[in-house]
């Protein structure tokens, strides 16, 4: 382990409670262990991943959150007691390896309930809502504190929480830590002064305008967090740890308006003045220690960061409220171990939080001790599997089904939390297996082939490993993408896995193998409009072949377009979008923390977004545009970049002993390619 590294390992107290190192597992949702949508259970799959965290040398493990009411059906969570039992056998094995769990509970979302188009018509159908309720109560869970506009659903007000079940949510936090302390948990955590959830909303004067005992004054507004701590200790005594997920100030300029870095606003949630009073408040009531971060559902990229959000991006103020407090505080958002050993070193912190490498690399810390960083596979804060929550103008929380029921997979590791689906079996027959196409799809599909005992042979027609990814890693604010890059490529070598550059592939018939997996790609879509042939496409752009001048007009607001004036923007340049949606990014299950960065971002810096707008002609020095009303303008503009997405482009059909991986199959994105990988590595 390197030296700098060192006071990670250094034990720390919560209360009278020792943790033998510094490194503390963030909550996720869905690695609850009492399950995510359905009815709560002892959740094996969660339980797989946190032994192995536990094992791995994670000093502090907090599972997902665990709703206090059961989002599927009528139970509390305090009235199954079968999985209480189950708790107490897995705590056993948690304690052999040295680390320390607590059970994180929640009184729900409140209006940051994401509310989709079924629960939505729930809502709506006061006869189906009445009918639905004992399966599913959308009107329970996305109750607020007062009548506010809920996040996610444009149309409908969540309505105000009720004195009478406000006691309910007290009792249940009391006889679920009851529960779990018997279990052996070593504490729990109140979700939370955080995030805009439901506690949190009742602390946010731009949420509460109650007037009864939970509403007004500072001491009404933290009354709810005080009242469940209380509790709490009366019914496990005030020696049992009980720490606060706490957000230190909400970076919210009002609802569904979030500030970005380094923008000048009014916050409208918890001020920096008032957490400073807060923290010291709820220390004084009696919680042992603050686990940190910022912002709220409507600031959602400051607790769950995306990649262009900068690296320990809440430590500052984290750090700031360490002085109001003597109870430990832990700080997580992006965190690296180089900041966060400094910080611990200067008292700043008391432990690092780190949440989505657990789900890309469960061993990752075992391997810094090991001095194995090289085989850390590395997080790139893509949240397209974790948490795919997303929305777009005019829609709903669009997220599929499948994802809403299944949160915390991990885009670039497919076994976390889905080990029944993906694993790697030795093969009864071992094959020759050729890959054509050397992108993260035919490096993966390499890597579980070899696992398996094939003997894969890549075949890639550039000089260099990476396909389009190497284009999508380009921009500066993509480090850890280049590190991906990187890491595949170091593991190739490891595993002894043949490779061939500069070889194109044009007929599987001069390739001798058992079987072939055909990973060559896409090629991008055209714009079938005069002018065309002057633009330049994304990949040239990121790639650096062709050069661009101040002003850019970006053809396409998805995804790769967004990001493209992004990196255009912080280069100090001229971007313009056009998009023929209603939106930027309107594709479903990409996370809203994601795509709400890139709109507020624009926003914040007076970037030039037209929406549902076409291009017309393009022209030296100029583009025709036409709105929706079928008026067209002219932009003056240096360059035009086209950004309107791909077309597969296999090298031939799939069938017999040819299989198709990643875009050659379908146009997608990391995860679809790396899961695709697995598929079809798994059964040849």
């Amino acid at each position: 382990m390197k030296k700098e590294y060192e006071i990670l390992l250094t034990p720390w107290k919560i209360g009278n409670l020792e943790i033998k190192n510094r490194i503390v597992m963030a909550p996720m949702g869905g690695t609850s262990i009492f399950g995510w949508t359905e009815p709560n259970h002892f959740d094996k799959e969660a339980a797989r991943l946190l032994k192995i965290v536990a094992e791995n040398n994670c000093g502090l493990i907090f599972p997902g959150v665990a709703t206090v009411k059961d989002i599927i059906g009528p139970l509390w969570l305090y009235q199954n007691k079968a999985k209480f039992r189950q708790l107490k056998q897995f705590m056993d094995e948690i304690h052999k390896t040295g680390a320390r769990l607590f059970i994180q509970m929640t009184a729900g979302c409140g209006r940051s309930f994401a509310l989709n188009d079924m629960m939505v018509m729930l809502l709506k159908n006061k006869v189906l809502g009445t009918l639905a309720k004992p399966i599913l109560n959308p009107d329970f869970h996305s109750v607020a504190p007062s009548a506010t506009p809920n996040r996610w659903a444009d149309d409908i007000t969540s309505r105000e929480i009720t004195k009478k079940e406000i006691d309910k949510i007290i009792y249940a936090f009391g006889e679920t830590a009851r529960l779990c302390k018997e279990a052996g948990v070593d504490g729990v955590e109140v979700h939370a002064v955080h995030e805009g959830y439901l506690l949190d909303q009742f602390t946010l004067p731009y949420v509460n305008s109650r007037t009864d005992e939970y509403g007004g004054s500072f001491e009404n507004r933290y009354r709810f967090a005080v009242e469940i701590l209380k509790e709490i200790k009366k019914k496990c005594g005030d020696d049992y740890p009980v720490s606060l997920r706490y957000s230190v100030t909400s970076k919210t300029k009002g609802f569904r308006q979030g500030a970005v870095p380094g923008e000048e606003f009014v916050e409208a949630g918890r001020t920096m003045e008032e957490s400073e009073k807060a923290a010291k408040y709820l220390q004084d009531a009696g919680y042992d220690m603050l686990n940190c971060d910022n912002g709220t559902y409507d600031a959602w990229y400051w607790p769950h960061p995306p990649v262009y959000m900068p690296e320990n991006c809440n430590l500052a103020d984290v750090a700031h409220i360490r002085k109001f407090v003597d109870i430990p505080v832990v700080c997580a958002g992006r965190m690296t171990l180089d900041a966060g050993a400094e910080a611990i070193r200067q008292g700043d912190i008391d432990a690092i939080g780190i949440g989505r490498q657990f789900l890309t690399d469960p061993a990752w810390f075992e391997k810094v001790i090991e001095d194995k960083e090289e085989d850390i596979k590395p997080c790139i804060s893509c949240q397209s599997a974790c948490l795919t929550m997303s929305k777009a103008n005019g829609t709903n929380n669009s997220q599929s089904m499948e994802d809403a029921m299944n949160m915390c997979r991990c885009a670039l590791n497919p076994e976390t939390m889905q080990s029944k689906r993906f694993f790697i079996r030795e093969a009864a027959v071992k094959k020759k297996v050729a890959i054509i196409g050397g992108g993260i799809g035919g490096m993966e599909a390499a890597l579980v082939l070899k696992k398996r005992g094939h003997t894969p042979v890549i075949y890639e027609k550039s000089h260099e490993l990476g396909g389009v990814f190497i284009a999508a890693a380009a921009p500066d604010f993509k480090s850890h993408d280049k590190k991906l890059l990187e890491w595949y490529r170091h593991q190739l070598v490891k595993e002894n896995i043949e490779v061939h550059l500069d070889y194109e592939v044009k007929d599987l018939k001069g390739i001798p193998a058992d079987a072939y997996i055909v990973a060559t790609g896409s090629i991008a879509k055209t714009l079938p409009i005069e002018g065309a042939d002057k633009t330049i496409s994304a990949l040239d752009y990121l790639l650096g072949n062709k050069s661009v001048g101040n002003k850019v007009v970006i053809i396409g607001g998805g995804l790769t377009g967004c990001e493209i004036a992004y990196d255009l923007k912080r280069q100090g340049k001229e971007p313009i979008i056009v998009e023929v949606a209603n939106d930027l990014i309107i594709t479903p299950n990409i996370c809203l923390a994601n795509t709400s960065f890139l709109r507020d971002y624009f926003k914040a810096n007076n970037v030039k977004v037209y929406l549902e707008t076409s291009c017309r002609k393009i022209e030296a020095g100029k583009i025709t545009i036409c709105d929706k009303q079928g008026n067209e303008s002219v932009i003056d503009c240096d360059d035009v970049i086209t950004s309107i997405g791909y077309n597969s482009k296999p090298l031939c059909a799939e069938g017999g002993n040819v299989y198709l991986v990643g875009d050659a199959a379908k146009v997608g994105n990391l995860r679809s390619a790396i899961w695709g990988a697995w598929h079809v590595a798994m059964k040849i």
